[in-house]
């Protein structure tokens, strides 16, 4: 059965590295996860541009959410700490229309 917490995500992403051996054959290598990553966001601007089924665009965003997990898995940090840090950050931003579009940032005027 699947469960929704983000500590039997990361366990279940911790045991698919461990089951091939990420550790010791290159896989937790940083530079070669940012390469994926790239790649898996290709195949997501792929989904959006070529109009593909939602389906599928939700399959490559979870390939990306489980690399993204396993990345801190492979740096050793704490990637949900991560997220609250960044978004209490994130929430004392202004946002403006940049280009017809909203954007969250820290300008710099």
């Amino acid at each position: 059965m699947n469960t929704d917490s983000y500590d039997d995500m990361l366990a279940k992403v911790q045991a698919f590295h461990d089951k091939h051996d990420f550790k010791s054959t290159g896989g937790e290598e940083l530079a070669y996860r940012v390469a994926l990553m790239a790649e898996e966001l290709g195949e997501i601007s792929s989904c959006v541009t070529k109009g593909k089924d939602v389906t599928e665009l939700a399959e490559e965003c979870a390939d990306l959410f489980i690399l993204v997990l396993g990345t801190a898995i492979s740096a050793d940090f704490d990637l949900k700490q991560a997220f609250w840090d960044k978004m209490e950050k994130l929430n004392k931003r202004k946002s403006r229309m940049v280009k017809g579009r909203i954007r969250v940032s820290e300008f710099r005027d």
